[in-house]
């Protein structure tokens, strides 16, 4: 079964075309930067390595270039859409909707619609992704699978705010975490990793997964408990363009003293501050850059960034009563030596001892990159959500 993953962040297109059962990545690719001048767009499979820099405006135009490459004459992978069975789409926000993998119909698409203002950097990028795939592989089934399910095991004393009890019952309102495929992915890795080299059953894991967007998850047992992002995915880390963590004081001080609508509040949390507000950028490979020229501002952003990540390490061990292993995740959590050295820092408390050779070396493979003294271990796994994705899509359609 040919199956194509279509996973839409908020500045990102990552694909894949994967032959099921047997998780065979027939061609693979990611577009980033999607809406700054030059957008990066990688195309690869057995035979074929292309990268290409150009201008991709937004999600559609971005999909519309991955079908052409897909169905390409010279480079292509497929002659036909009628040879794919299924496309997955990962999708941010689920609400208390979808707490599963769906097949997707009017309903769900509509549902998902509804939700946009919970994640309004995600989910209109999600559906767009949906109805594009809809045009192109008319033959296939379409799937939704969401960010939020992973998190359904995060216990009420930890998912319910301290707001009027109507809040939750009738209004759903509550902490939903997401990322949720990428911390499920690496968590189950690295309890496969721990296994094999401890006699110990139990796990304690704290997965950390740094892109545009960010979060952090306490996994117990291999299942979430607790998670950074909340009601929708703007809180706890710093993140590209999100400010994460903020006095709730500050937004009213905003619209009552400073003059400031609701509405551009919310552009200026979910689109103006974070990484950008802080630096001018929104890309960490251009933050990393700059700072390594004596960019002051750069080199604070990048410390307040850590320091987040390091506050959350903290509580999530004293929630989980022990840590056996943290993880780095996703783009920059896989990629950048520079974070990861920062956030390890002055952690032995923890039982973290970074080994800073192993630290700067590059790989797709899961590493491990603490000393052997290191009571904790500081494992690197490249996510795969797109597998994930895949293997959860399978499942639905044989059920």
């Amino acid at each position: 079964m040919k199956i194509v993953i279509i996973n839409s962040g908020s500045s990102s297109i990552k694909y894949q075309l994967i032959d099921m059962p047997a998780n065979e990545v027939i061609c693979s690719g990611m577009i980033d930067r999607i809406g700054l001048e030059i957008s990066n767009l990688s195309y690869v499979t057995n035979l074929v390595k292309l990268e290409e820099s150009l201008p991709i405006a937004n999600h559609k135009i971005g999909l519309e270039k991955i079908a052409q490459l897909l169905m390409d004459e010279k480079v292509g992978v497929i002659k036909s859409t009628q040879e794919i069975e299924a496309v997955g789409h990962r999708v941010v926000h689920g609400g208390s909707a979808f707490t599963d993998t769906v097949i997707i119909n009017q309903e769900v698409k509509a549902k998902i619609k509804e939700l946009f203002e919970l994640a309004p950097l995600h989910n209109p990028a999600n559906l767009e992704g949906i109805k594009v795939a809809e045009e192109i592989f008319n033959a296939a089934q379409q799937i939704a699978v969401f960010d939020t399910a992973f998190h359904q095991t995060i216990p009420v004393v930890a998912h319910k705010y301290a707001l009027p009890n109507y809040l939750l019952t009738e209004n759903k309102i509550r902490l939903y975490g997401f990322h949720g495929t990428s911390h499920k992915y690496v968590s189950e890795n690295a309890i496969q990793f721990l296994k094999t080299n401890s006699l110990n059953t139990s796990s304690k894991i704290i997965t950390i997964h740094l892109g545009n967007g960010c979060s952090m998850t306490a996994v117990k047992d291999g299942k979430s408990i607790d998670h950074t992002l909340g009601f929708g995915p703007m809180n706890g880390l710093i993140m590209g363009t999100r400010c994460g963590d903020v006095d709730q004081s500050v937004i009213f001080y905003l619209v009552k003293t400073l003059g400031y609508t609701v509405d551009e509040v919310n552009t200026m949390l979910q689109k103006q501050s974070g990484m950008l507000g802080l630096t001018g950028y929104s890309d960490l490979r251009d933050i990393e850059a700059n700072a390594e020229k004596g960019n002051t501002e750069c080199q604070l952003a990048l410390a307040m960034n850590a320091y987040r990540i390091k506050k959350y390490i903290g509580s999530y061990t004293a929630v989980l009563n022990g840590l056996d292993a943290i993880v780095f995740t996703a783009g920059i959590g896989e990629n950048s030596s520079y974070i990861r050295k920062l956030v390890c820092t002055d952690m032995d408390y923890f039982g973290l001892e970074l080994d800073q050779a192993k630290n700067e070396i590059r790989s797709k493979e899961i590493r491990e990159i603490n000393t052997p003294n290191s009571k904790t271990k500081i494992l690197v796994i490249p996510t795969n959500e797109e597998i994930e994705i895949a293997n959860q899509v399978y499942e639905l359609l044989l059920s």
